[in-house]
């Protein structure tokens, strides 16, 4: 269980973080998104105690992380995979880690075994590792205290797509066993497909927090197209009705879009009464959480990877890491 009410942290004028407030449960993932520079990071930062809050508060498993004794038994933890040891291998870290945190050596093999990292993998020092190896070592590092909560702030970052749906499964399981899961990511696809709840922030603020079937049901707006785009426009706001955003043109050669506040019907006699021959008329929605994010932060995000085939399980072959 994590919890966050209203945190804030300032820098002399400057706000990163305003008035946070939002839970993690067992049992769930929880995708946090939002754009670069919303505060993200700064918010896991605080939440995990390594930066102070100016108000506001962060529990996790009922007390602040720095009250937790020997916390990495209790939560796993991946803000960046680039702060390993560069001179250690694999094996050496995750051996050290489950001295640090008193677990059973064999722990250390185990999780390098579940990440995909043993064999010469374990024996290669951390610093001619691949991003993606180090991204993996990183989550193994997280898992080697059996915690009960996760936090990974883009832990896809530099995998490739067979380890991006290893990710996704691992995570998955880990929370249908009951685990809490915050996950930082920018490849919406990945978030969407695992994730229980969503919190958007933007601009240091929350601008959504929800379940995923509450935040992606269908809304009252309609997408709409016509031969003469900028006919189109004036003939909507003309009808008072309120243009959300525009929408590029489609690689079937449909021109520029506009999302817009107002059931179809009304887009459409709003079209008609002007003469603008329409091309597309559908209630907006269609695009899942990455139109959730556009239409509440007004950026793109960072391109989905590509789906890649289901592997027959968890392990990953040793040739995919490199």
């Amino acid at each position: 269980m994590i919890e966050v009410e209203r945190l804030t942290k300032r820098y002399g004028p400057a706000t990163a973080v305003e008035d946070v407030s939002f839970a993690c449960r067992p049992g769930t993932v929880t995708g946090f998104l939002g754009p670069n520079g919303a505060g993200k990071s700064t918010t896991m930062r605080m939440i995990c105690g390594l930066t102070p809050a100016s108000s506001g508060t962060a529990t996790v498993l009922g007390v602040p992380f720095r009250s937790l004794p020997n916390p990495g038994r209790h939560v796993g933890v991946l803000l960046d995979a680039s702060a390993q040891h560069a001179g250690r291998t694999g094996r050496e870290t995750l051996a050290l880690t489950a001295q640090l945190l008193g677990v059973p050596s064999a722990r250390a093999d185990q999780m390098l075994e579940t990440v995909g990292l043993a064999g010469k993998a374990a024996g290669r020092r951390v610093g001619n590792y691949s991003l993606g190896m180090r991204q993996r070592l990183g989550i193994a590092q997280a898992l080697v205290g059996d915690p009960s909560v996760l936090i990974l702030d883009e832990p896809a970052n530099g995998l490739d797509p067979e380890g991006i749906y290893w990710m996704r499964t691992l995570l998955r399981g880990f929370a249908d066993r009951g685990g809490t899961v915050l996950l930082s990511s920018h490849l919406l696809h990945e978030v969407e497909a695992v994730a229980d709840t969503l919190v958007v922030i933007a601009g240091g603020r929350v601008v959504a927090n929800g379940t995923k079937s509450e935040l992606l049901a269908p809304s009252g707006r309609t997408l709409v197209r016509a031969l003469d785009p900028a006919a189109l426009y004036t003939a909507v706001v003309s009808a008072n009705l309120t243009v959300i955003r525009r929408e590029p043109p489609t690689s079937d050669g449909l021109g520029e879009g506009l999302v817009v506040e107002a059931p179809a019907e009304a887009v459409g006699r709003a079209a008609a009464a002007s003469g603008v021959a329409l091309t597309e008329l559908r209630q907006a929605g269609g695009g899942g959480l990455e139109e959730l994010f556009l239409t509440l932060t007004g950026r793109p995000a960072a391109p989905a990877a590509p789906r890649p085939p289901a592997p027959a399980g968890p392990s990953v072959p040793q040739e995919a890491l490199r």
